[in-house]
């Protein structure tokens, strides 16, 4: 990936409209000119989060978070700031170039989805149409295994008879053999353009918002393998998309939990069940990338759902790695905590469902374990606990799992907790957990995200006067910001202003440098300038109020004269400190005197001509 220049950055931050990508997370309401709702960066029940389309900014009143629909998106996502602009010109449509990259075209990526568009509904019209005996057998094999009926449409199930039947018909829609290929709907044989998947039912795979862009692929019948998904392609990445999430994130969000199963017909049984918050990774292990995006939609709990097969069990262990997340390390981002729950009798959840009711599931649901105690329950039962060696095997076995988290206090009181269940001293176990080594955790690959700097730390604790002192600097900045146009006559007084705040200075500097430079700037461009003087300024910058009922140079004149007033002020108490201090009578007293008249003069004449802010 290389560098993306200015000029695509501001053509993708003006297609985009910051309250509709906020209202994919949130409902959103309008209130005058401004639009509101509950913070999606945090739980809350009362709107603290507003909105305003004419500067494209956004603030949270109750977080304190701020910024333009890049930081909003770097936030949610948890990504750097050039795949925010990839996210969202790939949303957009827009064609980025990147200088030293190489990328594949927001034009070749919608192609990508309309070729897969379409296989999807080739696939789905040869299920639910097609008289040939490869189409009967798949239609038997879902009714079978209770996902008849309206379960095809609702899902858009489908069959591939394979024999070029999907590739000739893509291909007489106008779609070149290399776009097949690469949405991996078709393969090159030896020059020979073939059906990757051919006598399958098919699972079309959506993204969050419901666009097809991969299938999943079941054999009717014996064969290898039982499964094919798609591979890779410029539209799927297996760690970053949920089979079911763009049918399951309203449920997740109304009750803040996520299920994650481990198949498709898995969550299509949970659906049908009535449990609609569901989803299934892709062939592959839970990755981190799929816990943040799970917590952006259910914030409380995520619930790890293993089939009782050995398959179930690889996928256990394999889930321990997220130890360190679910116990909310040090440092850790605000995530959804994580649940394990094993289902009994070797049973996968449509096996379950076959032979129980959705309400025992969701019973057992409710009682999945912590994916710490889970992980240790695990570990005790492959020993046997009433024999001394075995209990001395279990020790390390279980302990192990606390490596991640061996520094935290919960990781000292399971340690604690599995002493008394082995029948081992505390300050052995303790001892053991302090020697382990925490393992080397393998992410998703990022982009080195660049430091913001920062100017100075926020003071702990600020008088009265100095927190109304801040208060209005803040507001200054951020109508300032909001209305580059109106403050520009203001420029020269923002400038030679005496800031109380170091951060507020810096950040006053560079919006003026940039405003200078580009009289034109928009105010989230400004926002990008403050930032790179000092990484808080996003939240500080759209914290302004509305102010409907003035006008924003009248704003800013004002808040100019409070300050100034302010300053006048803080001067004739500093004279009158030092002129006590100086000799009585000494002529240094007698200048001093005179300097405190005049600012007094000064004082009293602007105290007079002070207005209240219409």
């Amino acid at each position: 990936m290389g560098r993306i220049s200015d000029d695509d950055i501001q053509k993708v931050r003006e297609a985009t409209d910051l309250v509709a990508i906020v209202g994919e997370h949130s409902r959103v309401q309008q209130r005058g000119r401004e639009f509101w709702c509950c913070c999606p960066l945090h739980h809350e029940k009362t709107p603290s989060f507003k909105m305003d389309p004419a500067t494209q900014l956004w603030h949270c009143f109750g977080c304190g978070e701020g910024g333009d629909v890049f930081g909003f998106v770097m936030k949610t996502d948890d990504i750097t700031f050039p795949e925010a602009v990839r996210k969202l010109a790939e949303r957009a449509r827009i064609d980025i170039q990147e200088e030293g990259g190489t990328g594949v075209p927001q034009s070749k990526k919608q192609r990508l989805r309309e070729a897969c568009k379409e296989a999807e509904a080739f696939f789905h019209t040869q299920l639910m149409r097609s008289p040939d005996a490869g189409a009967a057998k798949a239609r038997s094999y879902l009714a079978g295994r209770d996902l008849g009926g309206e379960v095809p449409k609702t899902w858009m199930l489908g069959y591939a008879p394979g024999n070029g039947a999907m590739t000739a018909y893509l291909r007489s829609l106008g779609y070149t053999p290399d776009e097949l290929v690469t949405a991996n709907v078709s393969v090159d044989r030896n020059g020979v353009l073939r059906d990757r998947f051919y006598e399958r039912v098919m699972f079309p795979i959506h993204d969050v918002s419901g666009e097809c862009v991969a299938f999943g692929g079941r054999i009717i019948g014996e064969g290898e393998p039982k499964y094919l998904n798609s591979q890779e392609t410029p539209i799927f990445h297996k760690s970053n998309v949920l089979f079911g999430l763009d049918k399951a994130k309203a449920k997740m969000a109304s009750t803040g939990t996520a299920i994650v199963a481990e198949g498709y017909t898995d969550v299509i049984a949970m659906h049908e069940a009535g449990i609609t918050n569901c989803v299934a990774t892709l062939g592959t292990a839970l990755t981190k990338s799929h816990v943040r995006t799970l917590s952006r939609h259910a914030g409380k709990r995520i619930i790890y759902l293993f089939d009782g097969d050995a398959a179930g069990q690889r996928a256990t262990e394999r889930a321990l790695q997220f130890i360190g997340d679910a116990a909310g390390g040090e440092g850790m981002r605000q995530q959804a905590d994580l649940f394990a729950l094993c289902l009994p009798d070797d049973q996968d959840p449509a096996e379950y469902l076959a032979a129980h009711s959705a309400e025992d599931l969701i019973k057992l649901l409710d009682e999945a374990q912590p994916l710490v105690k889970y992980g240790i329950e695990r570990r005790l039962s492959r020993h046997d606990l009433d024999s001394v060696e075995g209990r001395a095997r279990a020790l390390p076995d279980a302990l192990s799992v606390l490596a991640p988290i061996k520094d935290t206090l919960i990781a000292k009181e399971y340690a604690i907790e599995v002493a008394q269940r082995l029948h081992v001293r505390e300050d052995d176990a303790l001892a053991q957990l302090a020697k382990l080594q925490k393992p080397r955790v393998y992410d998703d690959e990022r982009e080195e995200r660049p430091e913001r700097p920062r100017t100075e730390a926020a003071p702990l604790r600020l008088t009265d006067k100095e927190a109304n002192r801040r208060a209005l600097e803040q507001e200054l900045l951020g109508v300032f910001v909001q209305h580059p146009l109106e403050a520009l006559p203001f420029a020269d007084g923002i400038v030679k202003l005496r800031w109380h705040f170091k951060a507020h200075e810096a950040i006053a500097q560079a919006v003026v440098g940039e405003l200078t430079m580009n009289l034109n700037a928009a105010p989230a461009l400004l926002v990008d300038a403050a930032m790179r003087a000092d990484g808080e300024a996003a939240s500080i910058l759209t914290a302004a109020h509305a102010h409907e009922d003035s006008s924003p140079d009248a704003v800013i004149g004002y808040l100019l004269r409070e300050l100034e007033l302010g300053d006048m002020e803080d001067e004739a108490a500093r004279l009158k400190a030092e002129m006590g201090r100086a000799p009585e009578g000494s002529p240094e007293q007698s200048e001093l005197f005179q300097q405190l008249v005049d600012m007094q003069a000064r004082l009293t004449e602007a105290q007079k001509a002070r207005r209240p802010l219409a």
